[in-house]
Parts: structure tokens; C-alpha cells; sequence
């Protein structure tokens, strides 16, 4: 099977690491309009990014393309989890969750204890977003429910249940009465997981 221009873009990238539109034009026999016609495509489906720029002779500095870090990967879910085992590995059970409370902190931001719940839900919706939770609320019997239809230690999360509980406390931190998770990575009705917390007492 012939390979299609974007694979041959995409092959160049793993072998050359970076190139620029006149680069690939020039490889490729493709007009520039035609190159970064496929650039686009790639970048929108986050397999391509801008790295940097480079001066090729007079004019503007054109951009540098290279394969994403989504592509690429990273080493944070190692990281982040040598960090925990270090961090808390051994410790007892009153610094570990006075630990994953003083985190919570941190990332829970403003808190907003004495606004009204609607308010507070809104903000700590909004809050988690800004944390790839892609959190949403909604009503039930019980109290108001949060939703995180993301986790965002998913890769680690496994190793560390840990950081379950510190959800809890960001929670807890952001909407004052205490929350209760109700589902932990249960599979939704379109087949994704996602975990709830309930506000209790609110």
C-alpha cells in the first residue's frame, strides 16, 4: 500500500525530527498551500505541533513543525508516581491524608465557602475543568452530584487509589460540606469511565 502524504510527513518527522513548510514542499514536490493544507489536519488531531521557528532567508521566520507530545509521550506518570511512593510511601495514615489535603488545597485555588451552593457548584465545575476533569454537576435525591467524566491521573491512579481521596478533600476544599465518592471509574452509558462524589449536609 502506498503510503498517503501525511504518513510520509509524519515518517519524516520521526526520522528528522522538525521541518518547515518549504522544507516538506520541497520533499514532498507539493505546493506550500498543499503542505500545510495536511499540517493542519495533523496538528488538529494533535499528532503534529509547532516546536519552534527558524530564519530561512529574508522575511519572517517561518515555523518549525515536529511531532506532538501526545505523540511523543512524556515521563510525568512516572514521575508523579515515584514522587507519591517517595512522598508518602511509608508514612502514616495521619501525614498521608494531611498530605493529600495540603495538595488538594493547592489545586482547589479560591475557596468559596460562604456563597450560595449553586454558586459554589458552578465555581468548582468550572475550577476542575481548568484541572481536565471535565467535571459537570447535576441534581439528584440525595444532593447535588459532581460528575468527572476525566481522570486526570488516569495513568497512575491504578498504583495510587490515594488520589481518589485527594479529589475528595479539592472537593471538600472548594464546596465546604463533605462529599462522598459514590462511583469510582464506573462505565458510563456511552462505555467511558467516570467517578461521582455527592455533597452531603450541603
Amino acid at each position: 500500500m502506498k503510503p498517503t502524504t501525511r504518513m510520509r510527513i509524519l515518517d519524516y518527522f520521526r526520522k528528522h525530527q522538525t521541518a518547515s513548510v518549504r522544507e516538506l514542499s520541497s520533499l514532498l514536490g507539493m505546493t506550500g498551500a498543499n503542505i500545510r493544507h495536511h499540517l493542519a489536519v495533523l496538528e488538529l488531531n494533535d499528532l503534529i505541533e509547532i516546536v519552534g521557528q527558524r530564519k530561512e532567508g529574508r522575511g519572517r521566520p517561518l515555523h518549525v513543525y515536529g511531532l506532538s507530545r501526545r505523540v511523543l509521550g512524556d515521563g510525568l506518570d512516572k514521575l508523579a508516581g515515584t514522587l507519591l511512593d517517595s512522598w508518602l510511601g511509608g508514612a502514616a495514615d495521619e501525614r498521608r491524608e494531611a498530605g493529600l489535603r495540603s495538595v488538594a488545597e493547592r489545586l482547589a485555588g479560591v475557596t468559596d465557602i460562604k456563597v450560595p451552593v449553586m454558586k459554589r457548584l458552578i465555581r468548582a465545575v468550572a475550577r476542575l475543568n481548568e484541572l481536565h476533569y471535565q467535571a459537570r454537576w447535576e441534581a439528584s435525591a440525595a444532593g447535588p452530584r459532581l460528575i468527572l467524566g476525566h481522570c486526570p491521573y488516569a495513568a497512575i491512579v491504578a498504583d495510587h487509589p490515594e488520589l481518589c481521596r485527594m479529589d475528595a478533600f479539592l472537593l471538600e476544599t472548594r464546596l465546604g460540606p463533605s462529599v462522598e465518592q459514590t462511583a469510582k471509574l464506573q462505565l458510563s452509558d456511552k462505555g467511558l469511565p467516570f467517578c461521582a462524589f455527592l455533597m452531603v449536609g450541603n
